[in-house]
């Protein structure tokens, strides 16, 4: 049974205006990423959510999506997460997540929900739209004393997500970010055809990011609603971005704002 929440929100959805693609001439890739905040932050709305609960809010997002980067995700809610986009798209998906560890290599767990059953590990996610995808994972440079930080790839590097280390004091908070730099080359040097995430960079700050590629949303409006700053991207090669929508209506349900992109196929 859904909760009045959960009703509230299929309202809500149902009322919202269907995004379309006007003047677009080639097929496109519809691709959203979205930092869920449902980890371990108590300030977070989905923080100690059921994992059906995040799998739910996730979907409903990205009914019409081919592609999903989640940050800050929880892989016991994978399963959940794979059956509610089948279920409401009518078509197969897969889903795989990287988790993410303590400098020790123990899990970095998710806080259990609210009748204490576990959620499993803090995660970077990645949602593809097709049956028995393949995935892999790599690890990327992380400060010795913080959390372990990896991206996810499919194996033919259509798509690659990460969530960079943080800037927090125990996790790349020295001058000029070495780690979340030395993360964003690595992340890049993976070459994946469409590829972001949560960078926890500023644009000018993921300035090498930019060379050659296209950038979701060229006027840098804001993603990160706790600060007001953009550190949410998706990219693509050059010219190859049809059009950029940031759901800000949704913008209540995480300290990020989802970010869809639609992306001409090569």
């Amino acid at each position: 049974m859904k909760s009045a929440t959960m009703i509230g929100h299929i309202l809500i959805a149902a009322l919202l205006p269907v995004q379309t693609t006007p003047g677009l001439h080639a097929p496109t890739l519809h691709v959203m990423t979205w930092n869920v905040c449902a980890g371990t932050n108590a300030a977070c709305p989905l923080h100690r959510r059921s994992t059906t609960e995040l799998a739910w809010h996730v979907a409903v997002l990205a009914t019409r999506t081919d592609a999903i980067f989640l940050q800050e995700f929880c892989t016991g809610a994978d399963a959940d997460l794979e059956r509610e986009l089948e279920t409401r798209t009518g078509r197969a998906w897969s889903v795989r997540s990287a988790p993410l560890t303590h400098p020790d290599g123990s899990p970095y767990e998710c806080h259990p929900d609210r009748t204490g059953r576990p959620r499993g590990t803090q995660s970077v996610t990645l949602a593809v739209a097709g049956d028995d995808r393949h995935f892999e994972v790599h690890p990327l440079t992380s400060p010795p004393w913080g959390p372990r930080r990896y991206a996810i790839c499919t194996t033919d590097r259509a798509f690659c997500t990460s969530h960079l280390s943080s800037g927090m004091r125990n996790d790349d908070r020295q001058k000029g970010a070495p780690y979340r730099h030395a993360q964003l080359r690595e992340l890049l040097k993976l070459r994946a055809d469409v590829v972001g995430g949560d960078l926890n960079l500023t644009p000018r700050d993921a300035a090498v990011a930019y060379k050659g590629r296209d950038e979701c949303d060229p006027r840098n409006r804001w993603t990160y609603a706790t600060r007001e700053r953009k550190i949410d991207y998706l990219f693509a090669g050059d010219g190859r971005v049809r059009r950029c929508f940031l759901d800000r209506a949704r913008g209540t349900w995480s300290d990020h704002v989802p970010l869809h992109a639609w992306i001409s196929r090569r």
